[in-house]
């Protein structure tokens, strides 16, 4: 889990510097320390986080509210392309206790954030009612051939289902070593 969560920040930190490298770096707000450093090797590096950026792993689990301002899910998982550019939250949306619920891929622009105060954390906004999320198409995470006809796990899914999608990293044989 926290590694996934890893990589995503990683893959946005990368898209984040994509596009900062594309701005001139006169956008700077005078008085802020400069965001963007270029190291020796060339690559950039992000040193602060800008009011107007968010962090992955602040907005897995945060509570999604839905036209009536009324909590109808949260998001459970962020999906993203190889260049690091967010697609969808996936919300998760009815159920109990993340039993029974299902999942809808939503684009970043569906939402808006709410900002919370010092007492409470951000939100995620929707125009959409629980009931038009409960209505919408499920999201399917993508499963490679091989994760579909590999062998069960001890869940009963296949293994594809608890790589999220990504192919699990090959393991060394066990030691023989005694």
């Amino acid at each position: 889990m926290m590694k996934k969560l890893m990589v995503g920040a990683a893959l946005s930190a990368l898209a984040l510097s994509c596009a900062q490298a594309q701005s001139p770096a006169s956008n700077s707000t005078p008085g802020q320390p400069q965001a963007v450093q270029q190291t020796t090797s060339g690559e950039k590096l992000i040193t602060t986080q800008q009011s107007d950026q968010y962090l992955a792993s602040k907005f897995k689990g945060t509570d999604v509210l839905g036209s009536d301002d009324n909590k109808i899910g949260d998001v459970s998982d962020i999906l993203f392309d190889k260049s690091g550019k967010i697609d969808a939250y996936i919300v998760s949306v009815g159920g109990i206790l993340g039993m029974g619920g299902k999942e809808v891929a939503l684009a970043p622009s569906a939402f808006n954030v709410v900002r919370g105060n010092g007492s409470t954390s951000d939100k995620l906004k929707l125009s959409m009612s629980q009931d038009e999320l409960k209505q919408a198409q499920n999201f399917e995470p993508y499963r490679s051939p091989a994760a579909t006809t590999g062998s069960a796990s001890p869940s009963g899914m296949g293994s594809g289902a608890l790589t999220g999608g990504m192919r699990p990293s090959p393991t060394s044989p066990p030691s023989t070593n005694r």
